[in-house]
């Protein structure tokens, strides 16, 4: 079964998306965003987000199957749709992310994510699963996604009752011990449940 992962994005407007996107910020990865050559969108969702992001994107690398060509790890970009983990944004393609609003009524957010959701759905098996990494409690990823993949689009059972400090703990150990995740379709899912006892520490 071929398998392609859709992560969702990291705040834009928190305390860490301030440092790299301030105009007198001078860390190394600012520095780089404000090169020519930019850098990875990953890596710069990692950094504003923490330990969910950096979770989301280790497992999505770690088990992606993705058909022929696709890429495997792609990123719920707002403004952008869906975008290889890989790609490349300088500052002023991510100011210009963070500019807009993740909401489903967005059309600047919604329209962009339908028609790269279209467009990689129409050029997929029906036999390739898609994987949401990411929030299922509300519809602003689940309301635009599902009328493109329909029951192809999952997600993590485990992900049900956790916060995101949690999923990305969940995600990081079932790399570091190679477990893959149970995935439900979204369409007809319990998406609402009660919080799961806490990870305990990993094994070192």
């Amino acid at each position: 079964m071929s398998r392609i992962f859709l992560l969702s994005p990291a705040h834009c407007g928190g305390v860490r998306a301030r440092l790299v996107l301030a105009e007198d910020a001078q860390s190394d990865l600012a520095r780089r965003l404000r090169s020519r050559e930019g850098v990875p969108l990953g890596e710069v969702m990692t950094f504003m987000s923490g330990l969910y992001f950096r979770g989301k994107l280790a497992y999505a690398r770690a088990f992606a199957q993705p058909p022929g060509r696709a890429e495997g790890t792609l990123v719920i970009t707002p403004g952008k749709g869906l975008r290889p983990a890989d790609e490349r944004v300088t500052l002023d393609a991510l100011r210009r992310i963070a500019e807009v609003g993740v909401d489903a009524a967005n059309p600047a957010y919604r329209s962009p994510l339908e028609a790269s959701a279209r467009t990689l759905a129409a050029h997929i098996s029906r036999r390739c699963d898609v994987v949401l990494l990411g929030s299922v409690a509300s519809n602003k990823y689940t309301d635009v996604l599902s009328g493109a993949f329909g029951t192809r689009l999952v997600f993590p059972a485990d992900f049900v009752g956790r916060g995101d400090m949690s999923r990305g703990g969940l995600l990081l150990r079932c790399v570091a011990e190679g477990r893959e995740l149970a995935y439900v379709p979204v369409e007809g899912a319990v998406r609402h449940g009660p919080r799961p006892p806490r990870l305990g520490r990993m094994a070192r």
